[in-house]
């Protein structure tokens, strides 16, 4: 694929997303393998871990669930985007799947990850969406509106209802194989599938070192994980740092919309 670095942080700046088409189109047979025998391995207590969802199938805690999702998250191409938006001193929050089955008429309201607000650093939530299936206008592609992430506000603070649709709103639609790269306080939601497929994507979600993990990772790998993974993966979960552990075991995990009905509340 060409990735023309300076157009993709002009965009992030800008509109609050870009997209990298093609980034791991020789991946997607594995993953989507993978991802489906999770759904059936784990039944109705996919998600379960986080967060679930009404009318939506979820997946929590991917790391620990097979090393074909590891090589996602320190991605080349990836990595430098993230940093653009929060600084080079970043963590994995979480990496969680998502999809909306045929014909689901569930819409999300627009929210920012974590319900988050940008800080006097500046931002501190990066979300990654991996198309594992095409988004189109049809499935229940991600609506977002550009430039909302400048705002400084959550979409409740200026909207009557977060589920209606914004004047400024925008799908962003595209190819299975392909990345969005979103400041994660831009205003999204995905919306309605129309269609008789499901939509499905993996999320590599980031935050900035000094905030805590939307999902406490070494509260939840497994230890006998944990110890096989290579020093970069383990600074990139922040598996050894005693500052995340009080971080993120002393905060509520938060989702951006989901209310919070889990074990880990």
């Amino acid at each position: 694929m060409k990735f023309d670095p300076q157009s993709h942080l002009s965009e992030l700046d800008k509109v609050g997303y870009t997209k990298l088409n093609g980034l791991f189109v020789d991946q997607l047979p594995r993953l989507r393998e993978r991802v489906e025998q999770l759904f059936a391995e784990e039944g109705d207590r996919a998600g379960s871990e986080f967060r679930q969802e009404a009318g939506c199938r979820r997946l929590a805690n991917l790391v620990d669930k097979g090393d074909v999702f590891h090589s996602l998250l320190l991605h080349s191409m990836i990595e430098p985007l993230a940093a653009h938006v929060l600084g080079d001193d970043f963590k994995l929050s979480s990496n969680n799947a998502r999809s909306v089955p045929p014909g689901c008429s569930i819409r999300q309201p627009l929210h920012a990850d974590m319900g988050a607000v940008a800080d006097e650093r500046g931002y501190w939530v990066c979300n990654t969406v991996w198309l594992l299936t095409d988004f189109t206008t049809e499935n229940g592609a991600i609506r977002a509106v550009p430039g909302s992430h400048r705002s400084g506000k959550l979409p409740q603070d200026q909207m009557d209802d977060p589920l209606e649709s914004h004047p400024d709103e925008t799908l962003l639609t595209g190819r299975a194989g392909d990345v969005l790269v979103m400041n994660a306080h831009l205003w999204h939601g995905a919306v309605e599938n129309r269609s008789d497929e499901h939509r499905t994507a993996i999320h590599v979600f980031y935050c900035r070192r000094d905030k805590p993990q939307q999902q406490y990772q070494r509260g939840m790998i497994r230890r006998e994980v944990q110890a096989k993974l290579p020093s970069d993966l383990r600074l990139l979960l922040a598996l050894d740092d005693p500052r995340n552990d009080q971080l993120s075991t002393e905060n509520v995990r938060r989702s951006g919309f989901l209310p919070d009905n889990s074990p880990n509340k």
